[in-house]
């Protein structure tokens, strides 16, 4: 559907007798992002050693499919390789892929010989792109050693109490749509939501007029709350539209201490469409938060780290 860093032309004689390394990814997916690191590093690294790292942008919201707005994120995360976009989920489907991230390892006879769903488990690729370079390399004649140090970056470290990712639209393909509300989702229709007097972690909880679509929610109301009890160190959500949420903690405005990179004097400015982090803090712990919004906020998840 559209090129980055590459052409049309360009991209399939670049593929020529290379290692090449496809990462399925989309720009609003936190744990996408979090790879984004390694597979620069790679890049960096081995690029010049026969390796092409491919980006397969396969979008989960219909923004995502904006070639501008996915130009914006690469410039920002500062990515030099190719990326392609597979708006129509065509090579997602080809590759029989199900996951966000996802990575696909093929020698430069174009075999896959590796593959990794998620984060993690970084070491382990990196030896069989190292291997497999050197494979090419003896293949090809080339006078060419894969470097055999290992990337050392700091990996995410997961609580196995932390809050699932949770969406807001009525498609429950995934099933994590856990809205709290005895209103519930009635897809397509504007509803009035009430905060029960009593919350469950893991849920959220809308005050206010809602309209719910297959994978949003937006605010038609001239105020509306989210709240949300959860337990984890960070909490992100992917938004759009222009709006100002005014963020607390507990009840109380949050604390510069557990303000998340997109949060200034407890007011978030949401002004693209992307992830937002909300939270972030030093520890996991529990807690509330609620947003407090304006007419027109759409929300799409809550995701967690």
């Amino acid at each position: 559907s559209g090129y980055i860093n590459t052409s049309s032309e360009d991209i399939k004689p670049a593929m020529k007798d290379k290692v090449v390394l496809y990462d399925f990814w989309t720009y609003s997916c936190i744990n996408c992002i979090r790879t984004l690191p390694y597979l620069k590093a790679w890049n960096e690294k081995y690029s010049d050693k026969g390796l092409l790292i491919i980006g397969v942008h396969s979008p989960e919201f219909q923004f995502e499919k904006d070639i501008n707005n996915v130009k914006m994120a690469v410039t920002k995360y500062g990515l030099k390789y190719p990326v392609v976009l597979d708006n129509d989920h065509k090579t997602w489907d080809a590759f029989g892929n199900k996951y966000w991230p996802a990575e696909y390892l093929t020698d430069s006879l174009g075999h896959i010989r590796h593959t990794h769903f998620g984060e993690g488990e970084y070491d382990e690729t990196e030896k069989v792109i190292q291997q497999i370079l050197d494979e090419r390399n003896q293949r090809l004649g080339l006078n060419i050693n894969a470097d055999q140090s290992l990337v050392n970056i700091k990996e995410h470290q997961f609580s196995n109490q932390q809050t699932p990712e949770i969406y807001f639209g009525y498609n429950l393909a995934f099933g994590r749509s856990f809205i709290g509300n005895s209103e519930g989702f009635q897809p397509d229709k504007t509803v009035r939501y009430s905060l029960p007097s009593e919350l469950h972690r893991d849920h959220f909880y809308l005050e206010g007029q809602w309209q719910s679509t297959q994978d949003s929610m937006n605010l038609v109301s001239q105020s509306g709350k989210i709240v949300l009890p959860y337990f984890a160190k960070d909490v992100h959500i992917v938004a759009s539209n222009k709006a100002d949420l005014q963020i607390t903690l507990d009840g109380n405005p949050i604390d510069h201490n557990d303000a998340g990179a997109d949060v200034q004097n407890d007011i978030v400015h949401v002004s693209e469409n992307r992830l937002y982090n909300i939270v972030s803090s030093s520890t996991a712990g529990a807690h509330t938060l609620t947003i407090v919004a304006q007419p027109g906020f759409q929300i799409y998840t809550f995701t967690f780290g």
